[in-house]
């Protein structure tokens, strides 16, 4: 499913930060890394610092360097340290991301990839997710 919405929506390089989300959410559902706020708030924090940038300062290579930093920086202060979130920065440097970016593919997939987590680790005997909402 993510796959084709990154092929759908013209950003073919989220793929990546999704795939680490989901290592992360199947992998270590536990972890404070791999909850929804952190998902969610993560990548659409890379994505917003990503846009702003290139809207700013344009795709050059040391606007890359740029956003990834801005982004844990932001991440950190917000308690949303989610580190496929540098990943979603990078990808949208790279894409000239525009503010659709935010919203599909980052968001609409963040809440796709936190909905299958859900259900796989609920239904799976043993496993639950998440470990906290907040």
């Amino acid at each position: 499913m993510l796959a084709y919405l990154s092929v759908y929506t013209h950003y073919p390089l989220i793929a990546a930060p999704f795939g680490a989300t989901a290592v992360l959410v199947y992998g270590v559902p536990n972890s404070p890394l791999a909850q929804p706020r952190n998902v969610i708030g993560g990548n659409c924090i890379g994505a917003i610092v990503s846009i702003l940038l290139v809207q700013f300062f344009g795709t050059e290579p040391w606007v890359m360097g740029l956003a990834v930093a801005t982004t844990i920086k932001v991440m950190k202060l917000t308690r949303t340290v989610h580190p496929p979130g540098g990943a979603v920065a990078l990808v949208g440097v790279m894409s000239s991301a525009s503010w659709g970016f935010l919203w599909m593919p980052v968001f609409v997939g963040s809440l796709l990839i936190i909905m299958w987590t859900f259900i796989f680790n609920n239904v799976v005997p043993g496993r639950s997710y998440p470990h906290h909402w907040l």
